[in-house]
C-alpha cells in the first residue's frame, strides 16, 4: 500500500515537472519570435529606406524613415548629407488639411433681381457697417465659401458727396457680396476747389489700386448711381463693359482701340440717380466737344502716360479706402471772342 501511494506521488511530481518544462518552452518560443520579428522589421525598413532614396536637384540624397511602432511615439525623419531632423508631428497632434474651396459660380444663385431703391430714409455709416460685418478694413471682401473667379477694384471719383456715399455703400456692398466676387472699394477724393476732373481721378484710382492689390479688372462708378438689379454683375469681361446702359458717354475711346463695348440686358442695366444740384466748379467743360473730335490724336499721350498728381492721405475706413489727392489746376480755357 505504501509503495502504491509513493508511486502515485512520483507520477504527479513528474507530470508537474513536465508541465513546467512545457510552459517554459512555450515562453521561450514566444520571446524568441518576438525578438526575431523586431530585428527583421528594423532591417527591412532600413533596406526600404535605402532603396527608396532619391536625388534632389542639388545632388543630396533624401532618406525617408518611418520607425513607428504600435504603442510608441510616431516619428518621421528627413535626412540629408548634412543634417537629419524631425519633419512631422505625432499623428494624434496633426491638424487635418482644409479642403480646397470650390470655384464661385459664374451665375450666383443668391441674386434677387429687381431692387427697391429709395433715398428717403436716413442713412448713417454706422448702420451700413452693421449691415456688412464681413466687409474688412478698406472696403475689402472675399467670399468665405468659394474661390472667387475675379478680383475687382471699384473706383469712385469724389468730392463733397458724403451723403451720397452712405446710400451707395448701403446698396452696393450687399449686391457685390451676393455676386460672389473679391472686391475693394476706392474713393478718390479731389482736394481743393479747382475744377472737378472726373477723368483724371479715374486714372489716379487705377494707378493707386494697382499698388494695393493684384486686380483682374476695374469698374469706374459715380457715387450718385445705384444699380436697380443685382443681376447686373460686376464681374470681369473679355471686352469693356458698360453697366449703366442709359449713360453711354465714353464709347469712342474704346472703339478707337479696336474693342467693343458689352452691355447688360436692358431689363437689368438700369440705374437710379440720387438727385442733386451741380456742384460749384463742376460745370460742363465748354471744350468737351472739341476734345472728343480730337481723341484719336490725343489719346496716346493724354492719360496714364502723362498723369501727375500728389497723394495727400490714404485712409482705410471699415467700408472703403479713401485716397485724397491733389491733381493740380486744369489748363486755362481759351478766351471766347
Amino acid at each position: 500500500m505504501t509503495r502504491l501511494m509513493l508511486g502515485r506521488t512520483l507520477e504527479r511530481i513528474c507530470k508537474g515537472v513536465l508541465l513546467l518544462c512545457l510552459l517554459h518552452f512555450l515562453i521561450m518560443m514566444i520571446l524568441y519570435f518576438d525578438v526575431y520579428s523586431q530585428r527583421f522589421d528594423i532591417f527591412s525598413r532600413f533596406n526600404n529606406g535605402r532603396n527608396g532614396s532619391r536625388n534632389n536637384a542639388s545632388g543630396h540624397h533624401f532618406y525617408f524613415y518611418n520607425i513607428s511602432r504600435a504603442n510608441a511615439t510616431v516619428a518621421s525623419y528627413l535626412a540629408t548629407g548634412e543634417q537629419a531632423g524631425p519633419t512631422a508631428q505625432p499623428r494624434a497632434n496633426r491638424t487635418p488639411s482644409p479642403k480646397p474651396l470650390p470655384p464661385c459660380p459664374e451665375n450666383p444663385p443668391g441674386l434677387v433681381g429687381r431692387l427697391l431703391i429709395e433715398f428717403s430714409s436716413q442713412m448713417t455709416m454706422e448702420r451700413v457697417q452693421r449691415e456688412n460685418p464681413n466687409v474688412t478694413e478698406g472696403g475689402r471682401y472675399t467670399p468665405p465659401d468659394c474661390r472667387p473667379r475675379w478680383k475687382v477694384a471699384i473706383i469712385i471719383p469724389f468730392r463733397h458727396r458724403e451723403n451720397h456715399l452712405k446710400y451707395w455703400l448701403h446698396y452696393l456692398h450687399p449686391i457685390l457680396r451676393r455676386q460672389r466676387i473679391d472686391y475693394g472699394i476706392y474713393i478718390i477724393n479731389q482736394l481743393g476747389e479747382d475744377t472737378f476732373n472726373r477723368a483724371k481721378l479715374l486714372n489716379v484710382g487705377y494707378v493707386e489700386a494697382l499698388k494695393d492689390g493684384d486686380y483682374n479688372c476695374f469698374i469706374f462708378s459715380d457715387v450718385d448711381l445705384i444699380p436697380m438689379d443685382d443681376r447686373n454683375l460686376y464681374h470681369c469681361y473679355e471686352q469693356p463693359r458698360h453697366f449703366a446702359i442709359a449713360m453711354d458717354k465714353f464709347g469712342f475711346r474704346i472703339t478707337l482701340n479696336g474693342m467693343k463695348v458689352s452691355r447688360p440686358d436692358v431689363r437689368i442695366g438700369r440705374y437710379r440717380m440720387i438727385k442733386h444740384e451741380r456742384d460749384r466748379h463742376n460745370e460742363p467743360n465748354p471744350q468737351r466737344f472739341n476734345k472728343i473730335q480730337n481723341t484719336k490724336n490725343t489719346m496716346k499721350k493724354d492719360g496714364i502716360s502723362s498723369l501727375t498728381y500728389r497723394v495727400v492721405q490714404i485712409k482705410r475706413y471699415p467700408l472703403y479706402t479713401n485716397i485724397s489727392v491733389e491733381i493740380g489746376k486744369p489748363p486755362p480755357r481759351p478766351f471766347k471772342g
